[in-house]
């Protein structure tokens, strides 16, 4: 446990009466090793002269150094503490400072606005930890191409499959394929360790066949145990540059002895396409042979409106960043019920990502979105372990929909 007389807090605000009252508030709640300051230079020279404390108060509208030159100071003296930050600005304001302090891979507990509420201080604090000691942990392998094109060719690639549910019901609807590399030496490695070489080195059109075939295979092992699923398989941007891609898919899927309709290709683009032509060109084919087409990730990246104006999908896949947390932040309800709504009017399923909790799970029922997936609902699991994950979630699902007879 804690002693939270032994955490160093640091209160930086340019308001005497603000410093006063927040230190009495510590105090309050058994914290007593502080410090106040009313501008951003004092308190970075005392972080020299004492080191710096454990948890900063940082109010962000402060003459001569407002609070994000502040972090910028905190960045270049390694700073391994965490920051609350105080500010009278708008939500809009300090959740985008919040990100910001994230992006320098500082810890945020949370933001205050003022006037301060006690118990709201008491809850940012209680998420307070010491920073993990011992040794750091490992730098991820990397491999290169030669390593990447052997685990293709000797089979070492590997699918999980996470399931997607509906809304409405708790049925589960389909699955998305997942690859893992089973290294020999390493053990599973996730695929933002290879797929970017495959992609750099011309790899990206074997693995994907690999993956897809993988995929096609088990698609008809759980048709055949009557489990009728929709599996989608994840198609890089370098997929579609080559115009024969739409009848090599067509080709595998029926010597797996599947029905197009049963396959999902989710397409991200990473990149702006500099020619449209080949991409157009593939997907429009591959509706037409009717194949399902997702665009993933929506909101991100180039994964925009251009792409729902110029390509025939039929679902929109709204990215987690935009899911997570979408009931209880204003912000982000905007822009998932903005994107909800688009895909309503284009007449295109929406499936909700990275639902994380039985709040993101109620906030989506009581939006009408069509599927949800996340690890609320399922991890990625290998296709063995499917049938009894439905077994529990279908002893789950009743409850989380209630409205079920």
């Amino acid at each position: 446990m804690t002693d939270k007389s032994a955490v160093k807090i640091m209160l930086v605000d340019d308001e005497p009466f603000m410093l006063k009252l927040l230190g009495r508030m510590l105090e309050n709640l058994d914290f007593t090793a502080l410090t106040s300051h009313t501008n951003g230079r004092a308190a970075l020279d005392a972080c020299a002269a004492a080191g710096p404390p454990d948890v900063i108060l940082l109010d962000l509208n402060m003459p001569e150094m407002d609070g994000i030159e502040f972090v910028r100071h905190l960045v270049d003296r390694h700073y391994a503490g965490s920051l609350i930050l105080v500010s009278g600005e708008d939500e809009r304001m300090l959740q985008a400072a919040s990100k910001l302090v994230h992006a320098h891979h500082i810890r945020v507990l949370g933001h205050l606005h003022k006037p301060v509420l006690p118990a709201a201080l008491a809850a940012l604090l209680a998420k307070w930890s010491p920073p993990a000691s011992g040794r750091a942990r490992a730098a991820q392998a990397t491999y290169g191409a030669d390593a990447v094109q052997t685990a293709i060719a000797n089979g070492e690639l590997v699918n999980y499959y996470q399931p997607k549910v509906s809304v409405a019901d708790g049925q589960i609807v389909g699955v998305e394929t997942l690859v893992r590399w089973q290294h020999p030496v390493d053990g599973l490695v996730f695929p933002d360790q290879f797929i970017g070489v495959a992609e750099a080195h011309g790899l990206i059109d074997d693995l994907t066949r690999a993956v897809l075939a993988e995929a096609l295979t088990q698609t008809r092992v759980w048709h055949d145990a009557g489990l009728a699923l929709r599996v989608a398989v994840n198609l890089s941007m370098d997929n579609l540059v080559k115009l024969g891609f739409a009848d090599s898919v067509a080709r595998l899927t029926a010597s797996a002895g599947v029905t197009p309709a049963e396959i999902v290709l989710e397409v991200t683009e990473s990149r702006l396409m500099s020619d449209l032509r080949a991409p157009l060109d593939i997907l429009t084919r591959l509706r037409l042979k009717r194949f399902r087409l997702s665009i993933d990730d929506f909101g991100t990246g180039h994964s925009s409106l251009t792409q729902l104006r110029d390509l025939p999908f039929d679902e929109l896949k709204i990215d987690r960043s935009f899911v997570h947390r979408a009931g209880t932040n204003a912000t982000l309800r905007a822009i998932f019920e903005a994107s909800l709504g688009l895909a309503r009017q284009l007449d295109m399923e929406v499936v909700a990502e990275g639902v994380e909790d039985q709040a993101d799970w109620d906030f989506l029922r009581q939006a009408g979105c069509d599927l949800a997936q996340g690890y609320f609902i399922a991890r990625p699991m290998p296709a063995g372990d499917l049938p009894g994950w439905i077994e529990t979630w279908n002893a789950r699902r009743h409850a989380l929909c209630p409205d079920l007879s």
